[in-house]
């Protein structure tokens, strides 16, 4: 058994698109009109055969409750590994990306926590070996 797809609930399909293609650099991988929304899929360019991110559009009543209390309580919607939270945490912050938590080390893992745009926080995460 391996984790195939996961998911985060963005406010607007096309602009998580760009956030996550754009800026933290996935690339598209399904984009299937269902109704008015789109199965939308991302993955990473190192594993394009790997675990896809649905960007989930947040209709569904619970959604944006959802996403209200986690951002209330600064907890990340998910967690993507880099080799270099610091080199990711420059690079983003470059480009405009807004943090709420700056790169931070606990133990053997590095964290940062960012603002993904669309009603989420989105933790950048290494372990050292």
């Amino acid at each position: 058994m391996r984790i195939h797809l996961a998911s985060v609930f963005v406010d607007d399909q096309e602009k998580a698109l760009r956030f996550y293609t754009d800026v933290l650099g996935f690339v598209k991988k399904n984009d299937v009109p269902v109704g008015a929304d789109r199965w939308l899929t991302v993955v990473s360019p190192e594993d394009p055969d790997g675990t896809e991110l649905l960007l989930e559009p947040d209709g569904h009543p619970a959604a944006k409750p959802y996403k209200t209390a986690l951002v209330k309580d600064s907890i990340p919607a998910t967690s993507f590994a880099v080799d270099d939270v610091q080199a990711e945490f420059d690079r983003l912050r470059g480009l405009g990306v807004r943090f709420t938590q700056e790169p931070m080390e606990m133990g053997p893992v590095t964290t940062a926590v960012l603002d993904d745009t669309c009603g989420n926080l989105i933790q950048l995460t290494h372990m050292r070996a």
